[in-house]
């Protein structure tokens, strides 16, 4: 008898582990809280191992049918000092979480999956036969620090390269190409947990932080040009505020609908084989936005889950087993990556990128070869 699997969180890392099991003809319920299609904060950049995980599940071609497009350069800007627009070494792929999960929830439909749509999972057990991918693990504070992310969409917003990665006062912002020349504007931001920091809800549901007044020392100004900026983003960047970045935003058209963010963010990396549940995607851990790899991790443990998944329904693994090939499958497949990545995320927040020295360091050629190679 061939046992069904529950996947708890139709994210990417669910949807495609569902899509996955049913081409194996397992079957599959998937509870998800939210609605389809909704914006997440996301920078809605696949880029790395994860592109070889569509194509062999026949999910690549579904995302060029949809409209996604490639982003083939890259651009580091700290204050005045910039690297030159570089080409990738491996092109992205670009397309918004709005189109992408309905996407995949369609696909997991068609596929004769069961996706309980707008129902929350209330048991607080994620025991045999249950796959826990319903996020990131809120965490209130981390060293000392509130982490927290926001996203809209804007046009009118030229660029640079096809992706920009902007660092600002304690915190960085990405510019991502979309089609029909829509941008994402997505940040991660920080603030010192002795100001306090409470959460609200975003407009599509996703928590909202509500950010002080008071960020720094003092009470800051509000960006040059900034009364276009959606409110939560001229808090965000009020704090020493990039000129030409808040000057770029000022002329840009935003669709307030896409705007949403998230707090309580913890980027400290987790080990798999120390986990109680079976997790994939951000419940297992979550990678420095920075790293443009989130996407591409969600996919590919979702691909690392379907093999010892389908032993455990036909009775070939047990639970036990199951769980462990899959922890370690991922733990091989993630550790070096995030090891690099934390060190990637110190840096964009030490004085090094600040001072004199940043203008050197984005421009070493050798660092962005290395950086990029080693988070993927």
């Amino acid at each position: 008898m061939t046992k069904s699997i529950t996947i708890v969180g139709g994210g990417l890392a669910g949807l495609t582990l569902g899509i996955g099991l049913r081409q194996q003809g397992i079957p599959v319920t998937i509870w998800e809280a939210g609605r389809y299609p909704r914006h997440r904060v996301c920078g809605e950049f696949i880029s790395g191992r994860g592109q070889e995980t569509l194509a062999r599940l026949g999910l690549r071609e579904e995302l060029i049918k949809a409209g996604a497009i490639a982003a083939s350069t890259a651009i580091f800007v700290s204050g005045r000092a910039g690297s030159p627009a570089r080409p990738l070494p491996q092109p992205a792929l670009c397309l918004s979480r709005f189109v992408l999960d309905a996407l995949l929830a369609n696909v997991f439909r068609e596929r004769d999956g069961e996706l309980r749509e707008n129902e929350r999972w209330r048991e607080n057990d994620f025991g045999e036969g249950i796959v826990r991918a319903n996020g990131r693990r809120s965490q209130s504070t981390a060293n000392g620090w509130h982490w927290f992310g926001m996203k809209v969409h804007a046009r009118d917003l030229p660029l640079q390269a096809d992706l920009e990665m902007h660092i600002v006062q304690d915190g960085y912002v990405g510019l991502t190409q979309l089609p029909d020349k829509e941008v994402d504007v997505c940040g991660l931001f920080r603030r010192s947990s002795s100001l306090g920091e409470s959460a609200g809800r975003g407009a599509v549901g996703t928590p909202r932080p509500t950010i002080p007044a008071q960020v720094g020392r003092g009470v800051p100004t509000a960006p040059p040009n900034s009364s276009n900026l959606p409110h939560g983003w001229r808090l965000a960047l009020s704090p020493n505020p990039p000129s030409e970045l808040c000057d770029r935003l000022a002329n840009a058209c935003f669709d307030q609908n896409s705007t949403c963010s998230v707090a309580g963010l913890s980027l400290l990396p987790q080990k798999a084989i120390a986990q109680r549940e079976l997790s994939i995607g951000d419940s297992l851990t979550m990678t420095p936005p920075v790293t443009g790899n989130g996407m591409s991790m969600a996919f590919e443990s979702a691909e690392l889950a379907i093999e010892p998944l389908v032993a455990y329904s036909r009775g070939q693994l047990n639970w036990a087993q199951a769980q462990q090939s899959v922890a370690l499958a991922c733990d091989r497949a993630f550790s070096r990556r995030l090891a690099w990545a934390r060190w990637l995320q110190w840096m964009m927040f030490s004085p090094i990128f600040k001072g004199s020295m940043g203008a050197l360091v984005l421009r070493s050629n050798i660092l962005w070869k290395t950086m990029f190679a080693n988070t993927r």
